[in-house]
């Protein structure tokens, strides 16, 4: 009798190195990985392009609820690429990788008012746990894993870090991939701070570490020492299977 899919559930705020770890744990682990920041942030990319508001929570809903037909991750090379249908039928499709796009900080900004409305976090619930519970299972991180998407799951850590090496991180990040453009990192900071207040303050699925998540503080922690101690707790609840 094979083992029932293993979830694991990596939460906490951005910036903390959530993705990088989440990528190699999956890959050590030989599980799937969703990434499900991305998902929001399609939302919030799509909502820019067709001039929409923020604030619109049912119009993002209806973007939102499109999604499950339309969006596929491909992870090639220790990369998650993140493809989107370009058009909806009857028109042909057209499929556009939109890996860099979501993570310009225009998408980034917009993606956090986009995910605390009630409308677009009830259309991606299924999705999340559909994508999730494939195969032998899946590490997912986000803000609310562990708490909402699966709080069941297997393996729960809130993986976080200074606001002030989230900043230094998020800068490198965007410079290696030219997209620094004119931020410092002091504005990266202040987005940072203020990105923090309105996960950690939404009515719907607020950003918090669940009360049976062990708290991974990447502060001055090397990606390998982060990585084992997650793949500790991966080996734990697969001998407890």
């Amino acid at each position: 009798m094979s083992a029932r899919p293993l979830i694991v559930a990596l939460d906490g705020p951005a910036g903390a190195g959530k993705s990088t770890v989440a990528k190699l744990v999956a890959e050590k682990a030989g599980l799937a990985l969703v990434d499900t920041g991305a998902i929001y942030r399609t939302v919030a990319l799509l909502a820019l392009q067709q001039g929409l508001s923020v604030d619109d929570g049912n119009a993002l809903g209806r973007i939102a609820q499109t999604l499950p037909a339309r969006l596929r991750f491909v992870v090639e090379g220790g990369h998650n690429r993140v493809f989107l249908d370009g058009r909806e039928p009857p028109a042909p499709a057209s499929t556009l990788e939109i890996t860099a796009t979501i993570r310009s900080p225009e998408v980034s900004a917009a993606a956090s008012s986009v995910a605390r409305h009630p409308a677009v976090r009830a259309a991606l619930l299924e999705l999340q746990r559909a994508l999730g519970r494939r195969g032998k299972g899946s590490v997912l991180e986000g803000r609310d894993i562990g708490t909402v998407v699966f709080p069941d799951a297997d393996v729960k850590a809130f993986v976080t870090a200074s606001p002030q090496e989230r900043a230094r991180r998020r800068m490198n990040e965007l410079s290696e991939k030219g997209l620094a453009g004119n931020e410092s990192e002091e504005s990266v900071l202040r987005d940072i701070m203020a990105r923090d207040k309105q996960d950690a303050e939404r009515p719907v699925a607020p950003l918090k570490a669940a009360d049976d998540a062990v708290v991974v503080d990447t502060t001055g922690k090397t990606l390998q020492q982060v990585t084992d101690e997650i793949l500790a707790l991966v080996k734990r609840a697969r001998e407890k299977q």
